[in-house]
């Protein structure tokens, strides 16, 4: 997929070790060691392996969960796909469920860095390897594997761009993530990071809007009746970017607004092709997602576990100058 590399080779070269220091709810860890486990482990490939993601009407989770049954499919198991919708109670249940039903295997998108601790232990008390994708849990030494974009990496990418399209001044406006994932917090503080380096560019307001294309609709449009003559919209993710896209249109509005999204989801990837947004930044799902599958199998089969088990990779900044890259939903080839 996304510049295709083998299990080995993404280790050796593309997963970066990351701490939560940047993470707005939680305090600073240690990357946990993994290596052998010997309590579980080292048989034959097979079983089932259960996958559960945030809520598949959102297309980047949607891949998120296609691509991994289908790793795992292909790597010889059965899979199933569950979603939570953000909420800890379903995902405690599809827990309860995963384990009832034998997996082997746990691929989990948390609902809630703190709130999904409790759920990743119960499945390792039982004996089941937990791999988290996407968004982190506030704990070390229980998932095998914390995967996840490098999203300050990609905020700073994104913010970067930003000032160069606002021309390094105006006021701006941005739009918040679910404050339940620490997703939404390290991209905003990369924002910052770089943003606050240019005293000509001003935030004049933030709304939180859960990663949601019509609550970026709306509080959009909150946002620019208290602030008319805003030159910039920022958002956490490209659902919420889309959403402010709408309402600047309904407000005829769009033309003069610079848009940064952060995901490169498809309509998203349009938007920049056809010059309503300014950018996104393209997560590794198709990366990670495979990559969880392939760690879930090589625990399986030989009992070794990720020797470092917090990992970022990188993310890909989506330009006019580039979107032609862009193959396949969230797939980037040079």
């Amino acid at each position: 997929m996304l510049r295709k590399k083998t299990l080995g080779a993404l280790l050796a070269a593309g997963a970066l070790a990351f701490a939560l220091t940047a993470c707005g709810s939680g305090g600073s860890e240690a990357p946990a060691e993994g290596g052998g486990d010997e309590s579980n482990g080292g048989g034959e490939a097979g079983g089932l392996i259960t996958i559960i993601v945030n809520d598949p009407a959102n297309p980047y989770w949607k891949t998120e969960g296609d691509l991994a049954s289908a790793k795992a499919e292909e790597l010889g198991y059965e899979a199933t796909v569950g979603a939570h919708e953000g909420d800890t109670n379903t995902e405690n249940t599809l827990i309860d469920t995963a384990i009832a039903n034998d997996s082997v295997a746990i691929i989990l998108d948390p609902a809630n860095a703190d709130g999904s601790v409790g759920a990743v232990k119960k499945a390792d008390e039982a004996g089941i390897p937990v791999f988290l994708v996407n968004a982190e849990i506030n704990e070390s030494g229980i998932a095998k594997a914390q995967l996840v974009s490098n999203n300050a990496q990609g905020a700073a990418l994104g913010a970067q761009e930003y000032v160069k399209q606002m021309e390094e001044s105006g006021t701006y406006v941005e739009l918040f993530g679910a404050p339940s994932d620490n997703n939404a917090q390290t991209r905003s503080n990369g924002f910052e990071t770089v943003i606050s380096q240019y005293p000509e560019l001003e935030k004049v307001g933030q709304e939180v809007a859960n990663w949601d294309r019509t609550e970026g609709h709306n509080k959009a449009q909150a946002l620019m009746q208290a602030n008319p003559d805003i030159a910039g919209v920022l958002a956490g993710n490209d659902e919420m970017a889309l959403g402010a896209i709408a309402a600047l249109k309904e407000a005829g509005k769009l033309d003069g607004v610079v848009v940064g999204g952060f995901d490169g989801a498809p309509d998203a990837v349009e938007a920049v092709k056809n010059g309503e947004m300014a950018y996104t930044v393209l997560q590794p799902v198709a990366q990670f997602s495979e990559l969880a599958v392939e760690m879930a199998d090589e625990f399986i089969t030989t009992g070794e576990a990720p020797e470092t088990e917090k990992q970022a990779i990188d993310c890909i900044l989506i330009t006019p100058d580039n979107v032609d890259n862009m193959v396949s939903p969230f797939v980037y080839e040079e």
